[in-house]
């Protein structure tokens, strides 16, 4: 079915909204699944912690990515086939998560410095257990957060239990001013805040910004099969139409029943004249070519 200009640009922006979407929720259930099967932060769920905060984060990783996918497959099978029951279970899916989008992004606005504490809890849950069971596995993902936040133990460089964990120091003076981790993790948290109370919101003006295009999109998809054909379809098997001139002939539409139905579109007396004159000179044309024909061949045999 043919939809109109409008509907053919929000086509177009919902299936570049799907695969850009649909990549973004591959990478983060590949994300997600590295992070829960991975030999570096497999520890995370063999520990029992009393804060599961990364073990919550990757566990929503994984299933937001999975929501992703498959929200992304409704909106393309309905996008591409011009399927409005697939477009309208699209645009129930987005406004779910838009609405969730936000709800997350002021919650973690609202909640940084709280977030923020218990990251810190959980890092120094970990500490002690590395310092009681010199586990290699813990060993490893203190080596994560001491490298990927440039921080060292409880009380910096200087830390005993955990310097075989920290990032090697550049000259003896950074030995004595290399920052200890739970402060880095909440100031981390506080300085961000903003940040990421904007990516959530940007996201969530995508969603809506693709739930609109869903919406006009079967409201086109709607109004095109509604709409009356441009032509007049005749219901009868054998239609009668009349010459524009008295004493002609009346020329007859056969309709065979499995064949779709036949369209007569009205013609003023001019174009009928105009038809009928370039008809005579057509066959003045052929009758000429016969004869020439007919004269070569009689030539030569």
């Amino acid at each position: 079915m043919a939809v109109g200009g409008c509907g053919q640009l929000c086509k177009c922006i919902l299936i570049f909204f799907n695969i850009l979407f649909a990549i973004v929720g591959f990478a983060m259930l590949g994300l997600g699944l590295w992070l829960r099967f991975s030999a570096d932060t497999r520890g995370f769920f063999n520990i029992d912690l009393n804060t599961q905060q990364f073990v919550i984060g990757v566990v929503i990783l994984i299933s937001l990515g999975a929501v992703m996918l498959i929200v992304a497959v409704f909106g393309d099978y309905g996008a591409c086939n011009e399927n409005r029951t697939a477009l309208g279970r699209f645009c129930g899916l987005l406004a779910f998560l838009a609405g969730v989008d936000i709800a997350a992004g002021a919650y973690a606005f609202t909640s940084r410095y709280e977030i923020g504490f218990q990251m810190a809890e959980f890092y120094s849950t970990i500490y002690l257990k590395y310092v009681n069971t010199q586990d290699p596995g813990l060993a490893v993902t203190l080596s994560l957060f001491h490298n990927g936040l440039q921080c060292c133990g409880l009380v910096g460089a200087l830390d005993p239990l955990v310097g075989n964990t920290c990032p090697k120091m550049n000259n003896f003076i950074q030995t004595f001013t290399f920052p200890a981790c739970p402060p880095v993790i909440v100031k981390l948290f506080e300085a961000n805040g903003p940040v990421v109370l904007g990516f959530f919101c940007g996201t969530a003006v995508l969603l809506i910004i693709a739930m609109v295009c869903s919406s006009i999109l079967a409201k086109e998809i709607k109004r095109s099969l509604t709409s009356p054909p441009p032509y007049l379809i005749l219901s009868t098997s054998a239609t009668t139409v009349a010459g524009p001139y008295p004493g002609q002939e009346p020329a007859f539409f056969y309709q065979h029943p499995s064949q779709q139905p036949l369209a007569s579109y009205p013609y003023s007396d001019q174009e009928a004249i105009t038809g009928i004159v370039c008809t005579a000179i057509l066959i003045q044309q052929i009758k000429r070519s016969q004869q020439v024909v007919s004269a070569y061949y009689k030539a030569v045999y």
